[in-house]
């Protein structure tokens, strides 16, 4: 892309009314993506060739100035549709709707499966669950812990699907992070939700965010996981929080768990192979390879 392409491309962004448009997100989201890792970069480059500086300057505003609107157009709409949700009386139909009428997905997509992809769907997700600067870690991780990776909220849309809770299940997400995956559950749901989580910045982070969308069945425990209480869930969700003897001591606590009622262990990346070496569960999904797909597990 030449000087003459940039400049034909910012006027045709300034001149497309239809990007202010609220149902207009992705489109948005497209525009935004590509000024901030394209553009910008692009007016960078050309910067010392033979064009007038004070013609970079100018483009570089302009770009600028669109990335800036345009965020602030989602901002907004982040905020309304947050509101929606409070104040609904059924936040999982009202969740639902608000989804699909932003958002183009197909749930059974199989791109990127190879690897940890984000996409669309969590820069909604973002704006509606995670509202706050996220804040710093505050404690060290023992050496078996791993550092906090927010799961693909279209993971956590397949995770529900798969699931096939009931009205009655519990479900513990073990090293919530953000607490993104605990607030989805339940507004996809309905059903209770617990995070357990070892820093204590994030874990009051995500009682804030969750109580920002008034939601009553979603806490989250500060505690290492080996020394949690695991007594009321049924399903339970390890994006690989901590591996080696900790998996295997916090396996131990489960199994405790799984002779008094049935479980479910839902994984998702390098523990999967771990815990498929329980005898005590069943791979209730076939075998596979890729550690990005979700592992379903049920106890015997």
């Amino acid at each position: 892309m030449n000087i003459i392409e940039l400049q034909s491309y910012i006027e045709s962004i300034e001149k497309n009314a239809s990007l202010k448009e609220a149902k207009k997100l992705e489109q948005r989201i497209e525009v935004i993506d590509f000024i901030e890792f394209h553009i910008l970069f692009l007016i960078e480059d050309l910067q010392g060739n033979a064009i007038p500086f004070f013609n970079l300057i100018s483009l570089k505003d302009r770009a600028e100035k669109i990335k800036a609107e345009l965020e602030e157009i989602n901002r907004w709409l982040f905020d309304r549709l947050r509101t929606q949700i409070q104040l609904a009386t059924d936040k999982t139909k009202e969740f639902k709707s608000l989804v699909d009428q932003y958002i183009d997905y197909d749930l059974y997509d199989n791109v990127n499966r190879q690897e940890i992809a984000y996409d669309h769907l969590d820069i909604l997700i973002n704006g509606l669950c995670n509202f706050l600067d996220i804040p710093e870690q505050t404690k060290d991780l023992d050496h078996e812990m791993v550092y906090y990776q927010k799961t693909p909220a279209r993971i956590v849309l397949e995770l529900v699907e798969k699931s096939n809770y009931q009205k009655g299940d519990f479900f513990v997400d073990l090293g919530s992070g953000l607490g993104q995956v605990a607030i989805l559950v339940n507004l996809l749901t309905g059903i209770p939700c617990k995070g357990i989580e070892y820093e204590p910045s994030f874990c009051s982070y995500a009682d804030i965010c969750a109580k920002g969308l008034t939601l009553s069945n979603v806490t989250f425990l500060e505690a290492d996981a080996r020394k949690a209480d695991y007594s009321e869930g049924t399903i339970f969700f390890m994006f690989t929080p901590f591996r080696g003897e900790m998996m295997e001591e916090v396996l131990k606590l489960l199994k405790i768990q799984s002779v008094l009622r049935k479980i479910k262990i839902i994984t998702y990346g390098p523990c999967t192979s771990q815990v498929a070496l329980q005898d005590w569960l069943h791979f209730a999904i076939p075998k596979h390879d890729d550690m990005y797909q979700l592992g379903i597990f049920t106890s015997l």
